[in-house]
């Protein structure tokens, strides 16, 4: 897929008093928590019942690089799209920014899609890839 073909979603995230560590900042545990939010929120938009019925996502792999703190009384979201998608993998990037549009971290994941059923890794069709495309 090339850059510019990309279909970016956009999710509302929200912070809980539970959310902040003993700094003061939102825990770094949350801001995982945001990405998988992120990314469900977005294969939900996109599929019907009947599809995630048959298919879901497993994680490989979190990569999460941290650029500013965040603290409860910030407003945020989380903007996501698929950069890649091969065999059965795909990689999902999540930025996270705040109501000043600054991003505050950014997560690069693997996926692996996976037969719901049998939970077996299945080949990402093409059906799926153009989901994820303008």
């Amino acid at each position: 897929m090339s850059t510019s073909s990309l279909k970016k979603f956009r999710h509302p995230l929200q912070i809980n008093s539970a959310d902040i560590d003993t700094l003061g900042h939102v825990n770094n545990v949350v801001y995982l928590r945001w990405v998988q939010e992120a990314a469900e929120a977005h294969w939900h938009s996109l599929t019907s019942i009947t599809e995630r019925a048959d298919l879901a996502w497993v994680v490989i792999r979190h990569e999460i690089d941290y650029y500013q703190s965040t603290k409860i009384t910030d407003e945020l979201y989380a903007q996501t799209w698929v950069e890649s998608s091969d065999g059965v993998k795909s990689i999902r990037i999540v930025e996270i920014f705040n109501q000043s549009e600054k991003r505050l971290a950014k997560a690069r994941t693997t996926w692996c899609l996976i037969d719901a059923k049998t939970q077996r890794p299945r080949r990402i069709s093409e059906e799926i890839k153009i989901l994820f495309e303008n």
